[in-house]
């Protein structure tokens, strides 16, 4: 007499649907958790925030927090890109201060 059975591909075992009921809990669980996870706690929160993702680089993100409106600002190709002139020269002083120094209208053109 044999004290284990042996179960044929065509036997349904309960057990080993509710382990894969499980199994599929535990990762929805798990994905949910990395996505709270990959969020800025602070956005949350009601103080206005601004969050700079990749500073500097080609993927560069800026999301802005102001009350409960979030804006997200993605860099282009270009850096700095826009039409102007200039409008004069900064100078930071040994104590720290800056002083502006506007162009005349004559050099700016």
């Amino acid at each position: 007499m044999k004290l284990h059975a042996h179960l044929d591909d065509e036997d349904d075992d309960p057990m080993l649907s509710l382990v894969n009921l499980i199994d599929v809990f535990l990762v929805i669980i798990a994905a949910l958790l990395l996505a709270i996870g990959n969020q800025p706690a602070a956005l949350l929160g009601h103080e206005d925030l601004t969050v700079i993702k990749n500073a500097g680089k080609p993927g560069m993100e800026v999301l802005v927090k102001q009350g409960s409106k979030v804006e997200r600002f993605k860099a282009g190709d270009g850096a700095g890109e826009g039409r102007g002139v200039k409008a004069g020269t900064a100078y930071q002083m040994m104590d720290g201060t800056m002083v502006y120094v506007p162009e005349s209208p004559a050099a700016s053109h």
